[in-house]
């Protein structure tokens, strides 16, 4: 009876550190993320490492023509658009590079090169009727569609996220 007395004055003592312990495994933040959100929750996110660059092709809604934004994640989480590509000059279209910029004409393309544009965050729409968002992520395509549900506003940003975050939303490359 002593040993069941003990046994039970050490869990008491030990459990409440133990769910403690358990409650900020999933409270901490601790993976950093390209994050897509709403206003309320993760909706989706893809697991990163350091030095990760990713891309945004769209098609634009009035030339039907790819659009394509190239992005860099700074050590401090912020992120850099570093290059932007499309095919043709209209409606929303710049027809020039910007100080510092270099415009270039590749194969019928159009570059805006050297771009040094940071931002915290980014929002978009994603497209529910041509734009097509989609997420170019180590020479693999990830529609958002696919994720998220078309119309959506999504808050685009670079953070840690925590277990709990990771499991609510949906991992990207998975």
């Amino acid at each position: 009876m002593k040993f069941n007395s003990k046994w039970k004055k050490k869990s008491f003592i030990l459990i409440p550190p133990i769910l403690i312990l358990i409650a900020l495994m999933f409270l901490i933040p601790n993976k950093e993320a390209l994050v897509f959100h709403d206003s309320e929750q993760v909706l989706a996110y893809i697991p990163l490492s350091e030095g990760n660059t990713f891309k945004i092709k769209y098609t634009h809604s009035i030339h039907l023509s790819d659009v394509i934004e190239s992005y860099e994640i700074l050590k401090d989480l912020s992120i850099r658009q570093y290059e932007l590509q499309y095919e043709d000059f209209a409606v929303g279209m710049p027809a020039d590079a910007s100080a510092g910029e270099t415009f270039e004409v590749i194969e019928g393309k159009y570059y805006i090169k050297n771009m040094n544009r940071v931002f915290s965050f980014f929002d978009l729409r994603v497209g529910q009727v041509r734009a097509n968002h989609t997420v170019l992520y180590k020479n693999k395509e990830y529609p958002l569609s696919s994720y998220i549900e078309p119309g959506t506003r999504v808050r685009v940003i670079v953070k840690k996220i925590n277990l709990l975050q990771r499991m609510e939303g949906v991992n990207i490359l998975e």
